[in-house]
Parts: C-alpha cells; sequence; structure tokens
C-alpha cells in the first residue's frame, strides 16, 4: 500500500499531520512487519517524521512512508548479533528531542510487550522531555492470527500468558504458575530456549503431548508454521533453520488451529454448493 493510500484511509493530508500533533515524540508500535496492520495514527505519525528511530524487526514497507528528508536512524538488536545498547538509544532520543524535531521511535509489535517503550518514555521525560505511545499488533496476536491459531477458546483456554523467552525466572514455582488450568503460553523471541523451556514446563507437570507451534516470520509473507509437541519440542526448535524471529505457542488451542487449517485446507468453491441447495429449499436467503 502505497503512502497515500494510507493518508487517504485517515482523512487527513499530509500536510496537516504535524499540526494535529499534540507531542514531538510517539514511541510506536509497527506491528508485525505487515504494513496492513499498521494503525492509521502510526502512519500518521511515520509519514510526518524529521527523524525515525527504528528496530530490526520494522519492515521495509512501514519504512517507506517516510518523508524523503526524514532522517532513519536504525538501532536494531538480533540475538547472538552485534547490537545497539540501549543507553546509547537513549542518548540518541535525547539529542534528537533537543533539536526540536517531531521524532518517531518505531518498535517491531507494541512498544510495550517486551519492546522497552517505558523505559525510554522515563528516561525522555527524566529529562524534560513528553512523550507519547502508539499501539502496535504485538506478535501474539499478529502470528496467532496469521497462522490461525486462536489465543483463547471456549472450553479450551480462557486465559492467554505472555512470556519472554530468553530472560525468564528458572525456579519450580514460577513454571508452575505458567501452567494454570486453561492457560494458552505464547514465548517470545524463545527458539534458541526452547529445550530449557520444554524442560521447565515437563518438570513442572506439563504433559509431554502437550501441542506446540513454531510460528516463523509471522504475519509477514515468508511465514512459516510448525507443528509438535512438548516432548519433541526441543529437537523440531533444533530443525528450524529460519534467521527471522519465531513465536513459540503452546496450549491446547494449537490443535485447535490444526483442526481449523486443515479444513480451511479442504475447502473449495464447488463445497459449498450442497450448502446453498439446502439453503434454497429451505426458502432461506443466501
Amino acid at each position: 500500500m502505497k503512502t497515500a493510500e494510507i493518508l487517504e484511509l485517515t482523512g487527513v493530508p499530509k500536510a496537516e499531520t504535524r499540526l494535529q500533533r499534540t507531542y514531538k515524540l510517539a514511541i510506536v508500535g509497527a506491528g508485525c512487519g505487515d504494513i496492513e496492520l499498521l494503525t492509521l495514527k502510526a502512519a500518521r505519525l511515520i509519514s510526518s517524521a524529521d527523524v525515525i528511530v527504528y528496530d530490526a524487526l520494522v519492515s521495509d514497507d512501514i519504512l517507506s512512508l517516510a518523508p524523503e528528508a526524514c532522517e532513519l536512524h536504525f538501532v536494531g538488536k538480533r540475538c547472538g548479533q552485534p547490537s545497539a545498547k540501549q543507553d546509547d538509544i537513549n542518548e540518541l532520543l535525547l539529542r534528537c528531542a533537543v533539536r526540536g524535531l517531531s521524532v518517531v521511535r518505531l518498535k517491531g509489535g507494541d512498544p510495550n510487550v517486551f519492546g522497552r517503550g517505558c523505559e525510554e518514555a522515563l528516561f525522555l521525560a527524566r529529562n524534560g522531555f513528553a512523550s507519547e505511545f502508539i499501539p502496535g499488533v504485538t506478535a501474539a496476536l499478529g502470528c496467532a492470527a496469521s497462522a490461525g491459531i486462536p489465543l483463547t477458546h471456549r472450553g479450551v483456554a480462557r486465559s492467554v500468558t505472555l512470556v519472554t523467552g530468553t530472560v525468564f525466572d528458572d525456579s519450580a514455582v514460577c513454571w508452575q504458575s505458567l501452567l494454570s488450568a486453561q492457560t494458552s503460553l505464547v514465548f517470545y523471541m524463545g527458539k534458541e530456549q526452547a529445550a530449557k523451556i520444554a524442560h521447565g514446563l515437563l518438570n513442572a507437570g506439563a504433559n509431554v503431548q502437550l501441542p506446540v507451534a513454531f510460528v516463523s516470520n509471522g504475519a509477514r509473507a515468508k511465514q512459516i508454521l510448525t507443528y509438535t509437541n512438548l516432548g519433541n519440542m526441543a529437537d523440531t526448535a533444533r530443525k528450524i533453520g529460519v534467521a527471522g524471529p519465531t513465536l513459540i505457542i503452546v496450549g491446547a488451542v494449537v490443535s485447535v488451529g490444526k483442526e481449523l487449517s486443515g479444513l480451511m485446507d479442504s475447502i473449495s468453491d464447488t463445497r459449498a454448493e450442497p450448502a446453498l441447495g439446502r439453503l434454497a429449499e429451505a426458502g432461506k436467503p443466501v
């Protein structure tokens, strides 16, 4: 989708967007990578920014919304690779703020779901600069939707827990608390820790057959969905050769999503004809 099309949807001409701003600093969620999942407000702010400070998971399509004269600063953090330090990112944002520029701090997903958005807002506020948060579609929602997996489902899961896979309490109490009744678990950035996650859940009493789904490059054109169970989780993770981000969904909802996927794959236009016929015979409108 082109910049003009995005702005047309907002109903606000590009030239007017800056005049409507309350803040010059916005900490913005870029969502899961698909430009069509970007909020209209986020698109409007990106399209009028003087400076964009962006993370590794922000897609090129979304960055293409930036004005030609906009300064772009990459500060991405990737597992196992040289990454920008948080203190340096904070200082960069402050320097841009001191210059009086309209700054967009652009983060993958939602800025306050494992995104350190509030850490940056606090740093700016302690130095005299106000900012605002613009929500984004976090990976748990975007990846689950694109994979066709419900995070809650009547009679199967009545809650969902989001967990960072990189740093977590390894105590037995912690793992047992994650296994509360009818709860789906979503692990962010957890592929490299899959063996430890599986070990912790199994030791806490989880069923070895508990369904697991790995969603790699979720909500993107190259998404890969891999099904397994808790007992095979570690081996499956080692075989996933995708370089992009991978989300892990654990729980009975994975089976619900897998059933839906199978049914969807078997549906064709011709299969709708018997249903249409039955409705017509019953005199019901189609």
